[in-house]
C-alpha cells in the first residue's frame, strides 16, 4: 500500500491507494464492453428525450496525487458561455478532426482549457460512456496527476480551477439524489453539495460512476451506493 495516498471506500471501509486504483482500472479494461455500459441524463428519468444525433466528446477525470491524499480536479465554467454557463465540469470538449481517440481529445481539451500539459497525466482508463440531454456522447477518461504542476486556465472558458478530496466523493453520505422541474416534467439527477459549490448533472453522474469503479463494482447499482 502506498503511504500518503490512502482512502477509505465501500461499506467495509477498506483502504485504497493509488496503486490499487491503477490495478482496478487494469482489471476494468479486461471486462467485455457489454458490461462496461452506458449512463446518462436519462437514468431514472423515463421519457426524458435525448437527441437522435449525438456529438462525440471526451473529458478528463483528473485525480491529483497529493501527499495527504488524492483529490479530484474540477473547473467552474465562466458565466457568459452559451452552454452550461457557470456549471462545474471536468476539462474536456468535443472530438475534433485530427484527434486519435477519446484520450487524445481529453488531453488536448485539458491543455487548452487549463494549461495542463499531457505529459503530466498518467492515463488509467475509461469510465462508462455518458449521454447528455444536450446531445453529447461523452467518454470520461481517468488520469493521475502528480504535483508540482502549473495551470494556465483559459479566461474565456474557465472561471476557476479547484479540487475536491476524493475521500469526500467516495463517502456515500455526501451524495444526494435531487429533483427539479425541467420543461414541465420532474427531472432527477445526482448532486454533490461541497461547501458553496454544487456539483450536479453529468459531472456528478460521472463521479458516481468513478465511485462504483473504485469500489470494485463494474456494474452500476440502482442506488449508486459504493
Amino acid at each position: 500500500m502506498e503511504q500518503g495516498h490512502v482512502l477509505s471506500v465501500g461499506p467495509d471501509r477498506r483502504l485504497i491507494g493509488a496503486s490499487e486504483i491503477r490495478a482496478l482500472f487494469m482489471r476494468r479494461q479486461g471486462v467485455p464492453t457489454r458490461v462496461i455500459g452506458v449512463r446518462g441524463d436519462h437514468d431514472g428519468n423515463p421519457g426524458l428525450g435525448v437527441p437522435a444525433q449525438l456529438r462525440e466528446a471526451a473529458v478528463l477525470v483528473p485525480l491529483v496525487e497529493h501527499d495527504e491524499g488524492l483529490s479530484v480536479l474540477l473547473t467552474q465554467r465562466t458565466a457568459h458561455l452559451a452552454a452550461h454557463a457557470g456549471q462545474i465540469s471536468f476539462p474536456g470538449g468535443g472530438v475534433e478532426q485530427g484527434d486519435d481517440d477519446a484520450e487524445d481529445t481529453a488531453l488536448r481539451e485539458t491543455e487548452e482549457e487549463i494549461g495542463l500539459p499531457r505529459e503530466h497525466v498518467d492515463l488509467l482508463g475509461r469510465l462508462d460512456t455518458y449521454v447528455t440531454r444536450t446531445g453529447f456522447r461523452v467518454t470520461p477518461v481517468v488520469g493521475l496527476i502528480r504535483p508540482p504542476f502549473t495551470l494556465r486556465p483559459d479566461p474565456y472558458e474557465v472561471a476557476e480551477v479547484f479540487e475536491v478530496p476524493l475521500s469526500f466523493i467516495l463517502d456515500p453520505a455526501k451524495r444526494e439524489r435531487r429533483s427539479a422541474e425541467f420543461k414541465g416534467a420532474l427531472r432527477h439527477f445526482w448532486a454533490f453539495p461541497y461547501g458553496q459549490r454544487f456539483i450536479w448533472g453529468a459531472t456528478a453522474g460521472m463521479l458516481v460512476n468513478l465511485c462504483d469503479v473504485l469500489a470494485g463494482d463494474l456494474v452500476a447499482t440502482e442506488d449508486g451506493t459504493c
